[in-house]
């Protein structure tokens, strides 16, 4: 299969963005996120995510003009309306403010309302400990999971991501979401005719199925169990209850092109290092040292900054129909 640059895939999605309605304000951080997808490999949220970015802008399910309002509403507290547009320029708006509050206050919270998905969350919060700071954040999506013992959906797949700086090379990353298996994959493999394994997800009726094509009718299922539940249902508190975003109940599926904007929500807390322990990338460095003198041990994102540093040299395996709209 032919080979396109990175640089080619994010000119094609900034191209493609504006040409559906987006201002090239909010196309900008999109086709940046586009591009970090498929470098880390993770192409259901890269290019195989924008014809759906594409087809909200034209429904209005997202708002490609929005502009990001930005207020500080305590020492450490940042909120982002991000007006129901997409939610990279609605980050990329509040991390500035976040950044300085926590400079001054050793930690500070950002919360994003009327939003809409974050893509990879791990990205954001990889920018975040590019500036020194220590990183968690959490966001909701439309209902995909049922409540530990339920069987109707509603909760989001709710990613939640942490980073922290470290003394060389780029940060740690740990990105996961609260369900066995995300909403996007679920999609690749019933595209794919793949059987899913036993306790992945119920179908619309509440059972246990292995048909992925039961499971978009019905429920995913949290990893972990009830664990996992409680973790999904934390995550909507504060991704929704602290940024007065919908919960996730409430949220309309991005897999529908029409229907009202989502409006999820974002919430972020970041940590200066230098406020807390003087010591701390030293002595992160030992943990990861003492983990990695075990075999078979390697650090979260490992495999992903591979996959990184392969694409950025070579560039990504296209086929040759997609090669062929990349280039006209």
């Amino acid at each position: 299969m032919p080979l396109v640059s990175l640089d080619t895939i994010e000119a094609y999605a900034l191209r493609t963005l504006v040409e559906a309605g987006a201002t090239p304000a909010n196309a900008r951080p999109v086709a940046r996120s586009v591009r970090l997808a498929e470098a880390d490999d993770i192409r259901s949220v890269g290019l195989g995510y924008l014809p759906t970015y594409l087809a909200h802008l034209s429904t209005g399910k997202v708002d490609g003009k929005a502009v990001p309002v930005v207020t500080q509403r305590a020492a450490g507290v940042v909120h982002v309306d991000a007006a129901n547009g997409f939610a990279h320029p609605a980050l990329e708006a509040g991390f500035p403010t976040l950044a300085a509050a926590a400079r001054a206050c050793g930690t500070a919270t950002m919360t994003v309302t009327r939003s809409y998905s974050a893509g990879v969350l791990g990205h954001p919060v990889e920018d975040l400990a590019g500036l020194g700071l220590v990183a968690f954040a959490v966001t909701n999506s439309p209902p995909n999971i049922a409540p530990w013992g339920g069987t109707k959906p509603l909760f989001g797949t709710s990613p939640m991501a942490f980073a922290a700086p470290r003394r060389i090379g780029p940060p740690l990353v740990i990105d996961q979401a609260t369900s066995v298996i995300t909403k996007v994959t679920l999609r690749a493999r019933a595209d794919a005719g793949e059987v899913l394994p036993e306790g992945w997800a119920l179908d619309a009726e509440g059972r246990p199925t292995t048909d992925p094509q039961a499971a978009l009718a019905g429920s995913l299922l949290p990893f972990g169990g009830a664990k996992g539940g409680a973790l999904a249902l934390m995550i909507d508190l504060l991704a929704a209850g602290l940024t007065g975003a919908h919960f996730s109940k409430d949220a309309s599926p991005y897999a529908k092109a029409d229907g009202s904007p989502p409006g999820v929500g974002q919430f972020f807390t970041v940590w200066d290092p230098a406020a807390f322990d003087a010591g701390f990338p030293t002595r992160i460095e030992e943990l990861f040292a003492a983990m990695l003198a075990q075999d078979g041990v390697r650090l979260p994102g490992d495999r992903r900054l591979a996959a990184r540093a392969r694409n950025l040299h070579a560039g990504v395996e296209m086929d040759d129909k997609l090669y062929s709209r990349l280039h006209n």
